[in-house]
């Protein structure tokens, strides 16, 4: 996967969409889909459009990172 433009949370917009998500995990566009439909990830739905907001995204982040070993 390509590295992520984005060097910070700061440099993210308000809202992302899969594409960023994609972009951000360093993922496939498939794989933010899934992410995006799956139970617990925190999505705001807008008619049919799925937007993650950067607070509640770099929150969800941090509850599944893994303490290091």
């Amino acid at each position: 996967m390509k590295e992520s433009a984005y060097k910070s949370y700061e440099d993210l917009p308000l809202f992302l969409n899969a594409e960023l998500v994609a972009q951000v995990l360093g993922i496939s566009q498939a794989g933010a889909y899934d992410l995006l439909h799956s139970e617990g990830f925190p999505v705001l739905k807008i008619g049919t459009r799925m937007v993650v907001p950067k607070e509640k995204f770099r929150q969800w982040v941090e509850r599944n990172t893994r303490p290091e070993s």
